[in-house]
């Protein structure tokens, strides 16, 4: 455990600010395709007034068959190698491009606990990728120490938000 103040999602805009500031000046927009989030990296995004001119839309995709109906994700992927992966993470962000309007898309698939970690993926474990048009799809592989489930959705929310920026930089 760390004495580390824990972040709110009002301590995010500042970074969604930034973000969409970097996108609308680079003219481009932004897709996401969220498991562990839940749709929290489209909501901070969209909490800023303006963000309709570089938000193109939100995937929430929880469920492995929604990854699979609504990215494209290859069903024995995930069966193989598992939701929380580098693997099913590039895809999403790739699928999330490929069905979007987008010129960036941000994925995320991880364990926020309490529950469903192993001794492999242990809860705070979160696979980032983040996919551009005419780039290779970047990837993060982030441990966020188990402060709780809402700390480690933030956190992500964080990196994430951190990485499209440093995607249009």
């Amino acid at each position: 455990m760390t004495d580390r103040t824990p972040l709110s999602l009002d301590d995010l805009t500042p970074l969604a600010q930034s973000v969409l500031d970097a996108l609308i000046a680079a003219g481009k927009m932004v897709a996401t395709a969220e498991s562990c989030t839940g749709g929290l990296i489209c909501g901070t995004l969209t909490e800023v007034a303006g963000s309709s001119a570089a938000v193109d839309r939100g995937f929430v995709t929880y469920s492995n068959e929604a990854k699979t109906e609504m990215l494209g994700v290859p069903a024995d992927m995930i069966e193989k190698v598992g939701a929380v992966s580098k693997e099913v993470a590039i895809a999403m962000a790739e699928g999330a491009l490929a069905r979007s309007n987008a010129d960036v898309a941000v994925s995320v698939t991880g364990i926020a606990g309490p529950g469903g970690g192993s001794e492999e993926k242990p809860v705070g474990t979160v696979h980032i990728a983040v996919a551009s048009k005419g780039k290779p799809t970047g990837h993060v592989h982030c441990w966020f120490a188990d402060r709780g489930r809402k700390s480690i959705r933030l956190e992500t929310v964080q990196t994430a938000l951190t990485s499209i920026l440093n995607a249009i930089s």
